[in-house]
Protein backbone atom coordinates (compact mmCIF):
# COMPACT_ATOMS: atom_id res chain seq x y z
CA UNK A 1 0.00 0.00 0.00
CA UNK A 2 1.49 3.33 -1.05
CA UNK A 3 1.14 6.42 1.08
CA UNK A 4 -1.06 8.92 -0.77
CA UNK A 5 0.82 11.45 -2.89
CA UNK A 6 4.31 10.68 -1.62
CA UNK A 7 7.11 12.06 -3.81
CA UNK A 8 7.89 8.50 -4.96
CA UNK A 9 4.48 7.93 -6.53
CA UNK A 10 1.68 10.23 -7.58
CA UNK A 11 -1.30 8.04 -8.60
CA UNK A 12 -2.42 8.62 -12.15
CA UNK A 13 -3.80 6.96 -15.23
CA UNK A 14 -4.48 7.94 -18.81
CA UNK A 15 -7.02 6.66 -21.32
CA UNK A 16 -6.81 7.00 -25.09
CA UNK A 17 -9.56 5.94 -27.46
CA UNK A 18 -8.36 3.17 -29.76
CA UNK A 19 -10.73 3.90 -32.62
CA UNK A 20 -12.12 0.37 -32.33
CA UNK A 21 -15.78 0.62 -31.43
CA UNK A 22 -17.41 3.43 -29.54
CA UNK A 23 -15.99 2.85 -26.07
CA UNK A 24 -12.72 0.90 -26.25
CA UNK A 25 -9.85 2.76 -24.62
CA UNK A 26 -6.23 1.88 -23.93
CA UNK A 27 -5.28 2.59 -20.33
CA UNK A 28 -1.80 3.43 -19.10
CA UNK A 29 -1.75 3.16 -15.33
CA UNK A 30 0.84 4.50 -12.92
CA UNK A 31 3.13 6.09 -15.49
CA UNK A 32 4.28 2.83 -17.01
CA UNK A 33 3.01 3.47 -20.53
CA UNK A 34 3.41 0.41 -22.71
CA UNK A 35 4.29 -1.90 -19.82
CA UNK A 36 0.95 -2.40 -18.09
CA UNK A 37 -1.46 -1.10 -20.72
CA UNK A 38 -4.88 -2.67 -20.64
CA UNK A 39 -8.03 -2.18 -22.65
CA UNK A 40 -11.23 -0.87 -21.08
CA UNK A 41 -14.57 -1.18 -22.80
CA UNK A 42 -18.29 -1.64 -22.30
CA UNK A 43 -20.16 -4.93 -22.77
CA UNK A 44 -21.52 -5.78 -26.20
CA UNK A 45 -25.06 -5.43 -24.81
CA UNK A 46 -24.31 -1.75 -24.09
CA UNK A 47 -22.75 -1.02 -27.48
CA UNK A 48 -19.15 -1.88 -26.68
CA UNK A 49 -16.90 -4.61 -27.99
CA UNK A 50 -16.60 -6.38 -24.64
CA UNK A 51 -12.79 -6.33 -24.85
CA UNK A 52 -11.98 -5.23 -21.32
CA UNK A 53 -13.22 -4.17 -17.92
CA UNK A 54 -15.74 -1.35 -17.67
CA UNK A 55 -14.97 1.85 -15.75
CA UNK A 56 -17.03 0.52 -12.83
CA UNK A 57 -15.14 -2.80 -12.97
CA UNK A 58 -11.95 -0.78 -12.59
CA UNK A 59 -13.40 1.19 -9.68
CA UNK A 60 -14.41 -2.09 -8.00
CA UNK A 61 -10.89 -3.40 -8.63
CA UNK A 62 -9.39 -0.31 -6.98
CA UNK A 63 -11.48 -0.83 -3.85
CA UNK A 64 -10.79 -4.58 -3.78
CA UNK A 65 -7.03 -4.27 -4.13
CA UNK A 66 -6.76 -1.33 -1.74
CA UNK A 67 -8.72 -3.28 0.88
CA UNK A 68 -6.52 -6.35 0.46
CA UNK A 69 -3.33 -4.26 0.61
CA UNK A 70 -4.54 -2.35 3.66
CA UNK A 71 -5.34 -5.52 5.59
CA UNK A 72 -2.00 -7.13 4.71
CA UNK A 73 -0.15 -3.92 5.65
CA UNK A 74 -1.97 -3.61 8.99
CA UNK A 75 -1.44 -7.28 9.84
CA UNK A 76 2.25 -6.95 9.03
CA UNK A 77 2.61 -3.98 11.37
CA UNK A 78 0.90 -5.99 14.11
CA UNK A 79 3.16 -9.00 13.43
CA UNK A 80 0.17 -11.17 12.51
CA UNK A 81 0.48 -13.98 9.97
CA UNK A 82 -2.98 -13.80 8.44
CA UNK A 83 -2.32 -15.75 5.26
CA UNK A 84 -4.04 -14.80 2.02
CA UNK A 85 -6.68 -12.09 1.88
CA UNK A 86 -9.30 -12.23 -0.87
CA UNK A 87 -11.62 -9.28 -1.50
CA UNK A 88 -14.53 -9.20 -3.95
CA UNK A 89 -16.29 -5.93 -4.72
CA UNK A 90 -19.47 -5.48 -6.72
CA UNK A 91 -21.26 -2.32 -7.81
CA UNK A 92 -24.94 -1.65 -8.38
CA UNK A 93 -27.08 1.41 -8.92
CA UNK A 94 -30.13 1.25 -6.66
CA UNK A 95 -33.11 3.30 -7.84
CA UNK A 96 -34.62 5.44 -5.11
CA UNK A 97 -31.53 5.19 -2.91
CA UNK A 98 -29.41 8.26 -2.15
CA UNK A 99 -26.69 8.03 -3.24
CA UNK A 100 -27.73 5.47 -5.85
CA UNK A 101 -24.31 3.80 -6.20
CA UNK A 102 -23.77 0.89 -3.84
CA UNK A 103 -20.53 -1.03 -3.49
CA UNK A 104 -20.64 -4.40 -1.74
CA UNK A 105 -17.40 -5.83 -0.41
CA UNK A 106 -16.84 -9.43 0.72
CA UNK A 107 -13.54 -10.21 2.43
CA UNK A 108 -12.31 -13.77 2.87
CA UNK A 109 -9.80 -14.35 5.65
CA UNK A 110 -8.25 -17.54 6.97
CA UNK A 111 -11.05 -19.15 9.01
CA UNK A 112 -8.54 -20.28 11.66
CA UNK A 113 -7.83 -16.67 12.67
CA UNK A 114 -9.15 -15.75 16.10
CA UNK A 115 -12.55 -14.02 16.00
CA UNK A 116 -11.10 -10.89 17.64
CA UNK A 117 -8.43 -10.62 14.90
CA UNK A 118 -11.03 -11.16 12.16
CA UNK A 119 -13.28 -8.47 13.69
CA UNK A 120 -10.39 -6.02 13.98
CA UNK A 121 -9.41 -6.59 10.35
CA UNK A 122 -13.01 -6.08 9.25
CA UNK A 123 -12.96 -2.67 10.93
CA UNK A 124 -9.61 -1.82 9.35
CA UNK A 125 -11.07 -2.48 5.89
CA UNK A 126 -13.05 0.75 6.26
CA UNK A 127 -9.79 2.64 6.67
CA UNK A 128 -8.41 1.76 3.25
CA UNK A 129 -7.76 4.97 1.28
CA UNK A 130 -10.05 4.09 -1.64
CA UNK A 131 -12.90 3.27 0.78
CA UNK A 132 -12.39 6.67 2.40
CA UNK A 133 -12.41 8.41 -0.98
CA UNK A 134 -15.64 6.70 -2.00
CA UNK A 135 -17.40 7.39 1.30
CA UNK A 136 -16.07 10.87 2.05
CA UNK A 137 -16.17 12.23 -1.49
CA UNK A 138 -13.60 13.95 -3.63
CA UNK A 139 -13.27 16.90 -5.95
CA UNK A 140 -12.43 16.60 -9.62
CA UNK A 141 -10.72 19.51 -11.38
CA UNK A 142 -11.01 19.35 -15.16
CA UNK A 143 -8.96 21.35 -17.67
CA UNK A 144 -8.69 21.23 -21.43
CA UNK A 145 -5.12 20.18 -22.23
CA UNK A 146 -3.30 21.69 -25.18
Amino acid sequence: MTQANTPAHVPHASATSTGAGTFQSRLAIGGREGQDDILADEPVALGGLGTGPTPYDLLCAALATCTTMTLRFYAGRKGWDIGAVHTVVTHARVAGQTPPDQFSRAITLDPSLEPAVRDELLGIANRCPVHKTLTQGATVATVLAA
